[in-house]
């Protein structure tokens, strides 16, 4: 009835995807903490902008990956 077996080219596919989050999550939050070094050294002295940008970094990864996952699940 629903007993399919999953493509095993579907499987590679799914797991290549997979791979790639971690390196795409590291770039995502690299990125974001350069940008939060810059501003904080062109318009403050402490790291407030490098906070922010870290936090903001990490939530948009977050909802990428999610995106996937899900995209992944269909």
């Amino acid at each position: 009835m629903g007993n399919k077996k999953p493509n095993k080219n579907n499987q590679l596919k799914n797991l290549a995807t997979l791979s790639g989050i971690a390196i795409q999550m590291g770039v995502t939050i690299y990125l974001f903490v350069l940008l939060g070094k810059w501003l904080d050294a062109k318009f403050t002295q402490g790291k407030l902008f490098l906070i922010i940008c870290t936090l903001l970094g990490v939530a948009i990864s977050l909802y990428v990956v999610l995106k996937q996952v899900n995209k992944l699940n269909e």
